[in-house]
């Protein structure tokens, strides 16, 4: 029988395998965007964020390997199969042939890139906060496609159309979730 994981457990995990503070800071913030959409949905956001958190657990040390890595981690610490396949989904055709299926894997699918578009528009503000940012600021970087370069905006928009939701409320959602967490996040900036 599986282990379902604490959230303590997790961060651990993610720790023991990421050692960039930003990619850290980085499953923070889609931990607490998937715990935001967990409850909106009725969701269990302690599973969702534990999913989110530890995402990309792989990707510092083996980035070739992407989710690949992931799954031997995870069925050697004997996580449910449901959170490997979850994980594993939000590299859909890009990492993995891994289709996001439930609205848990659909949602992580949508707001993986997209923390870090709200993220890169929140350190350009004078302020450096989240706690400010405005979704027609995002949209306005977003058409921008040499800001945050990396950010694939076409995983975030399919993610979008999969869970049916407008982008502008996928953003909207992704600051709010964010926003709870400003501080771990190094987001909250010089907002007083």
């Amino acid at each position: 029988m599986s282990h379902i994981p604490t959230r303590e457990e997790a961060f651990e995990l993610l720790k023991k395998h990421t050692k960039s503070e930003s990619l850290i800071r980085h499953g923070l913030a889609v931990e607490a965007v998937m715990r935001f959409y967990a409850k909106k949905n009725n969701e269990d956001a302690e599973k969702w964020g534990i999913i989110g958190l530890v995402h990309d657990l792989d990707w510092d040390q083996y980035p070739e390997e992407h989710c690949k890595k992931t799954r031997k981690i995870l069925e050697s610490e004997n996580w449910p199969e449901e959170y490997i396949r979850a994980v594993e989904s939000h590299a859909w055709l890009t990492c993995t042939e891994v289709e996001p299926q439930t609205i848990l894997e659909k949602t992580l699918y949508a707001v993986d890139e997209l923390t870090g578009l709200v993220t890169t528009t929140a350190l350009i503000r004078p302020s450096k906060s989240v706690l400010d940012v405005k979704v027609k600021s995002v949209q306005k970087n977003w058409k921008n496609k040499r800001f945050a370069a990396g950010v694939d905006r076409t995983v975030i928009a399919r993610g979008a159309e999969m869970l049916n939701i407008e982008i502008p409320d996928l953003i909207l959602g992704c600051i709010e979730g964010m926003q709870k967490i400003a501080d771990d996040l190094g987001l909250k900036g010089n907002i007083s």
